[in-house]
């Protein structure tokens, strides 16, 4: 965002106004909504060192507590939006309904805004890009949907029925990883415990023989040296850490887009985030096919709701492929994203004037794969756990009781 001062006159009297905007036309649309009077100059200036101070402390405050409407307020929320649209209530009275009806704070807020918004002439979907966070870029995308068709209660209806899905899949990753979860914590409970409290009696007995430690017991006594003195502070700090690395997370794309690809590195991960990535853009684009939407102007819609930037990267250059004249299938093949199989089924939707039909079938086998992977997770997870468990044991048994042998051995020999 750019540093703007916008120089207004109002009751005769010359007014500045700092404000931050994209541009200068942007800038220029902010202040006819906000202030009254007549606008004789806008500059953009250098950010003064104060108002970058506010700002940055602005934007770790509100990226911090932030917070995601509750996923069963979102879906019943825009299934009222849809069922009031479909009556022919206006947008402005069916968000200011919703907004007093709610029980939900941050939906009251957002619901409320987006109303606000609507009444100074913005679209839905405007004023929902001011909320990207809070509300998903599915939602933002789906609603676009609706504004281009013209359907816009069939388009929310198509959302809530997408967002249920998306939260059963939420729930039944959350229940495949409960067992493997408690597990975990319980054994780091154990492990905290066993370091904090019987670690130290060992040390004290292992510090009177004077005896040469092996390996496991010096990890042992440095782990038991660290948590009873510095316990709190290893937590302070992690704490911090993960405060600050949220931060620059949804503050700075750089490193959002390193994280992004780290995550497609990892075991296990990499593919729920690739499954349910396909599985989300391919319905979208089936939707906004079968709606009439012009294929390019329907990728373009359907890759904004991408939260993978890496995945996203790729699959826009389907957009520019399409574009230059390329076809469909080519533009997907060259993304390496997509198997032979569906590339061949996409190239046989486009012979035939079946596209929208094929990619209805490709978003059924990714939700396939993607559901084969979430009730799998548990069995995946198993190795891991059972490593890291074995790994814990592995460390205390070989502490303690290695150094004992060591002695035992030492007593016999000199008897």
């Amino acid at each position: 965002m750019k540093y703007f001062i916008t120089t207004i006159l109002t009751k005769g009297k010359k007014e500045h106004i700092a404000m931050y905007a994209e541009d200068r036309k942007q800038a220029h649309e902010l202040v006819k909504l906000k202030y009254s009077g007549i606008i004789l100059k806008i500059s953009e200036e250098k950010e003064p060192f104060e108002a970058q101070l506010k700002r940055l402390k602005n934007n770790f405050f509100s990226s911090v507590k932030k917070r995601k409407i509750k996923p069963d307020a979102l879906i019943a929320s825009i299934r009222q939006l849809a069922v009031m649209t479909n009556a022919g209530i206006s947008i402005y009275d069916s968000l200011s309904e919703i907004a007093k009806s709610t029980s939900d704070e941050t939906l009251k807020l957002v619901f409320g805004k987006l109303a606000e918004d609507i009444n100074s002439g913005h679209s839905l979907s405007r004023a929902m890009d001011n909320f990207r966070f809070e509300l998903g870029n599915l939602a933002i995308a789906m609603v676009q949907l609706g504004e281009k068709t013209g359907n816009l209660d069939d388009a929310l209806y198509s959302l809530a029925n997408m967002l249920e899905e998306i939260r059963a899949n939420m729930i039944k990753f959350k229940k495949a990883m409960a067992y493997p979860r408690n597990v975990m914590i319980a054994m780091a409970i154990a492990f905290t415990v066993l370091i904090s409290y019987v670690v130290p009696n060992f040390k004290s007995m292992f510090e009177k023989l004077n005896a040469s430690l092996p390996l496991p017991t010096l990890i042992l006594l440095k782990l038991e040296y660290l948590f009873n003195n510095y316990g709190l502070y290893v937590l302070a700090a992690l704490f911090l850490f993960f405060t600050i690395f949220k931060f620059l997370i949804n503050n700075n794309k750089e490193i959002r887009y390193g994280w992004h690809e780290i995550l497609l590195k990892t075991y296990l991960i990499k593919n729920i985030i690739m499954y349910a990535t396909l599985s989300r853009f391919t319905l979208v684009f089936s939707e906004l096919i079968r709606a009439g939407i012009p294929i390019a102007e329907a990728l373009e819609t359907s890759i904004s709701m991408i939260d993978s930037l890496p995945l996203k990267n790729r699959l826009s250059t389907v957009r520019v492929a399409v574009e230059k004249g390329s076809s469909l299938h080519e533009g997907l093949a060259n993304t390496k994203l997509f198997e032979n199989m569906i590339v061949q089924m996409i190239s046989a939707g486009e012979e035939s004037g079946t596209l929208d039909t094929m990619v209805g079938k490709v978003a059924q086998y990714y939700k396939m794969r993607f559901d084969a992977i979430i009730d799998g997770l548990s069995e995946a997870i198993e190795p891991i756990m059972l490593l890291i468990i074995a790994s814990m044991v592995l460390l205390l048994a070989l502490g303690i009781f290695m150094p004992m042998w060591d002695m035992g051995n030492a007593v016999m020999g000199k008897k």
